[in-house]
């Protein structure tokens, strides 16, 4: 003989309950506005500051209203030139558009800073997937007296020729101070760059660092 459930009565109540909670409307989702940059900061201001070497303080007087024009109008950040400190100060508004404003014009204005043009430092305002690169040739060889001067000679080559070349084939931008060598671009055009020019300080020639260009350059294209 069977006994009665005594968990039957209940279970049934439960399927019931659902059924009448299935059919009660569910409630709307909730809608909110998008935060602007300075709410999402909770007011707070944010600041960047940009030092200026020594070298380059004539050259950002001459191209002051170049640099001020985009990231004041354009940005929609405020931007000074702090003579007692030397150094370019930047800060969010209230009507600054995204956040990530303010660390795109720190970016440019420190691109100029080492020796970029500005049309080539533009370019960090207008596109998310760039970078600025920069590395010491003793960080791939230590060289010293006229190793180090040949070494920077292969890489500008006659007239700048190499330099120009790497950057044409790989897209991007090279500034070689002395011995610092800045290059400016996307991530993957970056490391081909830097791979041919550590190939030259290394002493290949500069043949074979073309042959490999153009190699690398045409699985880009094919892969792309």
């Amino acid at each position: 003989m069977e006994l009665p459930n005594p968990l039957a009565p209940s279970a049934a109540m439960e399927v019931e309950g659902s059924g009448l909670a299935s059919e009660t409307a569910a409630p709307s989702r909730p809608r909110f506005e998008a935060m602007k940059p300075h709410e999402l900061m909770e007011g707070k201001i944010q600041f960047r500051k940009v030092p200026v070497p020594s070298h380059r303080f004539s050259p950002l007087k001459k191209y002051w209203m170049d640099i001020y024009t985009p990231v004041y109008e354009q940005m929609k950040v405020d931007i000074r030139m702090n003579l007692k400190f030397r150094r370019v100060e930047l800060k969010t508004r209230v009507d600054t558009p995204d956040i990530s404003n303010l660390q795109k014009c720190a970016d440019f204005v420190h691109a100029f800073m080492l020796g970029f043009d500005i049309a080539d430092a533009l370019a960090l305002l207008r596109l998310d997937d760039l970078y600025v690169d920069s590395f010491e040739i003793k960080d791939v060889k230590t060289l010293r007296g006229e190793h180090l001067s040949r070494a920077i000679g292969r890489l500008s080559g006659k007239g700048g020729k190499t330099k120009f070349a790497i950057e044409n084939s790989t897209r991007t931008r090279i500034v070689i101070a002395d011995t610092k060598i800045h290059v400016l671009g996307s991530f993957m055009n970056i490391k081909i760059a830097r791979d041919s020019l550590c190939s030259l300080i290394l002493g290949s020639p500069a043949g074979k660092v073309y042959s490999k260009l153009r190699a690398v350059t045409a699985r880009l294209a094919e892969k792309y």
